[in-house]
């Protein structure tokens, strides 16, 4: 005789449910209370950070600059052409958008973390026709189930915290591509702007060298000088032709890397009208010390890092605990077509316990592994923190030298206009030969190059110094 098998244990018909209906509340309300009980013995890390004893005061000396460092520190150049640069680098630059792209993937993981901490809903159903042997049978069936995942040691909280610290550190990590960007942009303008100086001051030594030249010449036919100076002039002429067009080469290569970095075609002309003579440096407080750690955002990215590092390690420890889900159902059937008419229903209520006893020491292994990522991170971020106050010290003493330097090479340029102005005087005079003015033609022209590019070192200098204090950026 053929009996029917008995129902699982914790799926009841509608019939004994109506029967023992305060049962599996019981028993489902004495599960949630356990659940609460132990909740409050999640698995949690501590934030480790390493312990760096931080100077007092910077060993370079600073000039005296006003207290606060603006975020908008490319505006105190006085270069509005900058101006227009930077804020079209901040809205366009191929670099930044990516780095948005990755706040945004940031913020969709941690909507994913946070998912599975809330219960699960499936839905289903089917209909369809069954012919076995002339017999034809049909069958549409229906059914709705929950599940959910009672998070008694944390693992999945642990794993939200770890994608919000991501998210943070992706964040701080767009503020620092923000910083650089600025900062790239305002670098390789000066430098687009050297450039074209140092082409006009080329041109002017060579008009220099074809004047000096011309007197040569004349006093060769004339007998007063030798076919040697002559030639030797002409040396220097050619010399300085051949000078301009590596520069000019160098200076259309300058411009296309900033359109390039501006997200434009290499191609994209850019419009003239500055100098550097236009341009001021900025005097920049540096602060202390102790505050570089507040007004960098990859140092802020590197301690959101360590953050993440615990809640991880946290969650792999967790996951070696045991794991209580509870799930719930409702299953409609009925011997017709496309219709529930004469259904019969099922409801399903069960929760489960759930303890890996072997996997070959995985768990052990991620839980180890998490351990040496946050040891790794912390000496990572420990280096972040020297490297940014050594970038500082090397900003403010480049700072500081290239002021003096300037200064000197002002006086040198002013007396080696002067120099050359004598030595062609005496030299049309016959008082002195050649070399004379060869050699203050050469220290002239070095004298210039020299002092245009020294102004290129204190603007970049300053950029360089804004970049390592943060630019302005302050953590909230």
């Amino acid at each position: 005789m053929l009996t029917s098998p008995p129902p699982p244990p914790l799926a009841v018909s509608t019939r004994a449910l109506a029967r023992k209906r305060s049962h599996p509340a019981r028993r489902l309300a004495l599960s949630l209370l356990a659940a609460a009980t132990l909740g409050g013995c999640a698995v949690t890390e501590p934030l480790v950070r390493p312990d760096i004893a931080l100077p007092a005061a910077w060993s370079e000396r600073a000039d005296s600059a006003p207290a606060s460092l603006p975020d908008t520190w490319w505006q105190h150049f006085g270069s509005p052409r900058l101006d227009t640069l930077v804020a079209e680098a901040l809205t366009s630059a191929p670099d930044l958008r990516i780095q948005a792209e990755r706040v945004v993937q940031a913020e969709l993981a941690l909507r994913q973390a946070g998912a599975s901490l809330l219960p699960s809903l499936a839905l289903g159903g089917g209909s369809g026709v069954q012919h076995a042997e002339g017999d034809e049978s049909a069958s549409t069936s229906a059914s709705l189930n929950a599940r959910y995942e009672i998070d008694l040691w944390g693992r999945l909280a642990a794993s939200r915290d770890a994608s919000r610290a991501d998210l943070a550190a992706t964040r701080f990590d767009r503020e620092a591509a923000r910083l650089s960007m600025a900062a790239n942009v305002a670098t390789l303008w000066f430098q687009s702007l050297t450039l074209a100086e140092r082409v006009d001051i080329a041109r002017q030594n060579l008009a220099i060298a074809e004047r000096v030249l011309r007197v040569v010449h004349a006093r060769y036919e004339h007998g007063a000088a030798s076919a040697l100076e002559l030639s030797q002039q002409r040396s220097t002429v050619l010399a300085q032709r051949k000078a301009i067009e590596p520069l000019e080469v160098s200076l259309r290569q300058t411009r296309s890397a900033l359109a390039i970095l501006l997200g434009r075609t290499p191609q994209t002309g850019f419009a003239a009208g500055e100098r550097l003579a236009d341009l001021r440096v900025p005097l920049i407080d540096a602060g202390l010390p102790s505050a570089l750690l507040l007004r960098r955002p990859d140092i802020a990215a590197s301690e959101a890092e360590l953050a993440a590092a615990a809640a991880n390690l946290a969650a792999a420890r967790a996951a070696l605990l045991p794991a209580i889900s509870l799930s719930a159902g409702a299953a409609s059937s009925s011997a017709e077509l496309l219709a529930l008419a004469g259904r019969n229903s099922v409801l399903s209520l069960s929760a489960a316990l759930l303890q890996t006893i072997f996997d070959g020491g995985r768990l052990a292994a991620d839980v180890d592994l998490q351990r040496s990522r946050q040891r790794e991170l912390v000496e990572a971020h420990r280096q972040t923190v020297l490297r940014a106050l050594k970038e500082v010290e090397d900003a403010l003493a480049n700072t500081a030298r290239d002021a003096r330097q300037e200064t000197a090479q002002r006086e040198i340029l002013t007396e080696a206009r002067r120099s050359l102005h004598l030595s062609e005087l005496r030299y049309r005079e016959g008082a002195d030969g050649l070399l004379a003015v060869l050699d203050a033609q050469r220290t002239l022209f070095a004298a210039q190059d020299q002092l245009v590019q020294l102004r290129l070192a204190r603007l970049t200098g300053a950029v360089d110094l804004y970049r390592a204090l943060g630019g302005g950026w302050q953590a909230q």
